[in-house]
């Protein structure tokens, strides 16, 4: 089997490359054979080369590891195509941040203003993206982690339909968490969680037909044991009667984190631009030490994960579970098996929404749990939304689909649209001067080029 990357000098590449190297340790069969690499960055390409290289030394029946030389080469006659891409780099996202934190809103790589400035400026790539799939390898799969996730997904499929798939890490991080502050084994666990891409709720934790959900909801310790549960507080969960993904801290403690983020002296796209730019300089000098270098890296930025969140809700560290990387790299394989061998499971992706949340159309991108097979991902039924959840699923779709036209048709009403209805954005006015100065509505980079830049 053969899988691409799109976004091949990414820093995380290591991680989906680390999950394939179990397969092989296993000898899974139908397991993962070639990895083909693509970016526009050479440099970046070449390292992260050297550091599955050290990574997979000593490990039988690895997969080799080739780096294409142009998107079409990537692509063609591979059967997954992982898109794990960053229009306009890290320095991109610095823009994305700062900006609306100019103006007094939060500025993030996916939520609120700086998510819909990625979006305006990704959502045509990876629309040309999907147009060479569909020209070069129409029957491969697409795994979307690009983000905004849930908008490109939403883009992409207009194109691919049902071939492709959005996933993300943050949900299954959040399902194993409350599962062992439950007491339970987090692989015998099912749940009930619905949202949108950094926008969901898990709403039951069932083991055997008992939901553990109310009890652990009720339990003041076992709450403080997990990062969800420090993030939002006992009273407020309860008042919720759900598990928020953590990205919704940014919604419903808005103003105490927007207070963090000023008060740090740099933002997350700041700290993550100078740190892969050290990162890859020193492992180009010495090719030899990527990996040692790539490591140390990797747990430094684990570490500082959503840590002006954890600054807002009172500061702590993270769990030493969960700074092992692993998790979109766990359900892209996890996807892939699914699918590939026709071995059924249920996975929480990012697929059309059908008939699951009858307020929302059916085309458009929702994330909640599937049954994925080797006819692909369909949702399950869940139980109705609470009017709170449904409510704000509604007014960010809005953004999204508004984000996504302002992208297609070059349309500076909708790129307005969707910045002022974002509830993160207090102001219409606010909104047109971080469209000007993001010098949006919205354009392609100097000379139309659009292949991916570096995740």
């Amino acid at each position: 089997m053969r899988l691409t990357i799109l976004g091949g000098g990414g820093f995380r590449v290591p991680l989906v490359h680390r999950a394939l190297l179990d397969d092989a340790r296993r000898d899974t069969p139908g397991r993962c054979t070639e990895l083909v690499l693509y970016d526009t960055d050479s440099l970046r390409m070449r390292v992260i080369a050297s550091v599955l290289a050290a990574q997979a030394d000593g490990v039988p029946g690895a997969p080799s590891v080739r780096i294409a030389h142009g998107l079409d080469d990537a692509l063609r006659g591979t059967d997954f195509v992982f898109s794990a891409i960053r229009v306009g780099g890290t320095a991109g996202r610095v823009l994305d941040e700062r900006i609306p934190l100019s103006e007094g809103v939060l500025g993030q790589e996916t939520v609120g203003a700086g998510g819909v400035l990625y979006g305006l400026r990704t959502v045509l790539v990876a629309l040309e993206i999907a147009e060479r799939v569909a020209a070069v390898a129409p029957d491969a799969w697409v795994i979307n982690f690009t983000n905004p996730a849930g908008m490109v997904t939403e883009a992409m499929s207009a194109v691919l339909g049902r071939r492709v798939i959005g996933i993300c890490d943050s949900p299954v991080g959040l399902v194993r968490r409350a599962a062992r502050a439950a007491g339970a084994d987090p692989d015998r666990v099912t749940f009930d969680y619905v949202g949108l891409n950094h926008l969901g709720w898990l709403r039951s934790l069932c083991v055997g037909g008992e939901d553990l959900l109310p009890r652990l909801l009720a339990d003041d310790e076992a709450l403080a044991s997990f990062e969800e549960g420090k993030l939002f507080g006992a009273d407020w969960l309860r008042a919720l009667g759900a598990l928020p993904n953590e990205y919704l801290h940014y919604y419903y403690f808005r103003r105490e984190t927007l207070r963090s983020v000023l008060e740090s002296p740099e933002t997350r796209g700041q700290f993550l631009d100078q740190q892969q730019s050290g990162f890859f300089t020193e492992a180009a000098a010495a090719p030899e030490h990527s990996y040692e270098l790539w490591e140390r890296t990797r747990l430094q930025r684990e570490s500082t994960y959503m840590a002006e969140s954890r600054a807002a809700s009172g500061g702590w560290q993270r769990d030493s579970c969960d700074l092992d990387g692993g998790g979109y790299d766990k359900v892209a394989l996890e996807l892939m098996r699914a699918i590939a061998r026709d071995e059924p499971t249920r996975l929480i992706l990012n697929v059309p929404n059908g008939t699951t949340v009858p307020g929302l159309a059916p085309e458009a991108i929702i994330e909640t749990v599937c049954e994925v097979d080797a006819q692909g991902a369909r949702p399950l039924p869940c139980r109705p939304l609470r009017e709170d959840q449904l409510g704000l699923m509604l007014q960010l779709k809005a953004v999204e689909r508004a984000t996504i036209a302002a992208a297609v048709h070059e349309d500076r009403d909708a790129a307005l649209r969707a910045l002022a209805l974002h509830p993160l954005v207090d102001s219409p006015a606010v909104a047109a001067r971080i469209l000007e100065r993001a010098g949006r509505g919205p354009v392609r980079r100097p000379g139309g080029e659009t292949t991916p830049l570096p995740a």
